[in-house]
């Protein structure tokens, strides 16, 4: 009787025992986390490890190589990998480690500073390529889930998931100008993971991890990424030619604020003053008048005096970076009016944009 009642306990806390194990294992995989099992498996083949050999000068100034790592997407069937041009930034040689562990040199096609892109090209079977699909960026929301997948040391794909924290941000590119309508995620980007895909639900990119704001480097919950439009926009140019044509003024400005311009007399409180036009570029041509003067401002000395632009094509010209934005949404070749204030007259004066000087 005792050893039928033993068995009888030991087969309740086996049952309870499993039945805890099953409903825990059901709990364990939620319909989101299924689909980030799912994402990571079918996208994750598509995530690369980029590694580039820089020559850097020791303090002897004899050449010393530096290796950097970063990652990317494989964006089509020819090879074509994207990423950030950080990330191959002044490289003498690049290699591709793909998910399967296989390394395939690369070379560079093409690289837009400006917007922290490059893409380049392993020359790899097709049958080992798993190319990402590209998505909408035009459409996100705040709130939705995003996924980062990367792969920062060559060893496997790492990934972490989060949600858009805010649309339309601008951060200023290591170029100098500001890149516009940039991704922010709390999804945890490192600095290995740059140049790898930011993904929506479906598993199509919606923008490129870029940067990270962190006093260590480390992830503190603000990641930004390129909006995929702007790739989808200027990758088939760096295959094609290499590079990005940016429209250009060809003129030095800085912001007018109501303090600066008050001590200049001036009778707008803001706009871009114009510091210095390029000798034979756009501005010049078009008579358009850098400063004539010089003025302390903290520990800057400033071209004072210029023309001060307060309009372009009707839209007005708040700072700089206004200006610079709105030149920026047009080709070279194009024709703009630009209103300018000058010696307290309002003048309109047309302007045709040449192309952007490459650094070389």
């Amino acid at each position: 009787m005792e050893k039928a009642k033993k068995h009888k306990t030991i087969l309740f806390v086996l049952s309870v025992f499993l039945l805890f194990s099953a409903h825990s294992a059901a709990i364990a995989q939620t319909e989101d986390e299924e689909n980030n099992i799912t994402i990571y498996r079918r996208v994750g083949p598509g995530v690369v490890n980029i590694t580039s050999v820089v020559i850097e000068r020791d303090f002897f100034l004899n050449p010393v190589p530096r290796e950097g790592a970063g990652s990317g997407s494989i964006i089509d069937s020819a090879g074509h990998i994207l990423t950030n041009h950080h990330v191959i930034r002044d490289s003498r040689k690049l290699e591709v480690t793909l998910s399967d562990e296989s390394k395939w040199p690369a070379r560079f096609v093409g690289s837009d500073p400006d917007n922290d892109l490059a893409v380049i090209k392993i020359d790899a079977p097709k049958e080992k390529l798993s190319v990402i699909p590209m998505g909408d960026s035009s459409k996100l929301k705040v709130g939705q889930k995003v996924l980062a997948i990367g792969n920062p040391f060559g060893l496997g794909q790492t990934l972490t998931t989060g949600i858009i924290s805010s649309l339309g941000r601008s951060i200023r590119s290591e170029a100098g100008p500001l890149i516009q309508d940039v991704i922010q995620t709390d999804a945890a980007i490192n600095p290995g993971n740059s140049g790898g895909p930011l993904l929506n639900s479906a598993g199509e990119i919606i923008g490129i991890n870029s940067a990270i704001i962190s006093p260590t480097g480390a992830s503190v919950g603000i990641g930004f990424a390129i909006p995929v439009n702007t790739a989808k926009q200027i990758v088939p140019e760096l295959i094609e030619k290499g590079y990005v044509a940016y429209p250009w003024i060809g003129a030095t400005v800085f912001p007018l604020i109501p303090e600066f311009a008050k001590f200049l007399e001036l009778t707008v409180e803001r706009g871009a003053m114009i510091s210095e036009v390029v000798k034979g570029g756009p501005a010049a041509r078009a008579d358009l008048r850098g400063g004539n003067r010089q003025v302390q401002v903290g520990n800057s000395l400033l071209l004072v005096g210029g023309d001060v632009v307060v309009a372009f094509d009707g839209k007005t010209v708040g700072s700089s970076d206004d200006l610079i934005r709105m030149i920026r949404g047009h080709r070279p070749g194009e024709r703009v009016k630009l209103k300018v204030l000058r010696n307290g007259r309002f003048l309109v004066i047309q302007v045709t944009l040449g192309e952007k000087p490459r650094k070389r």
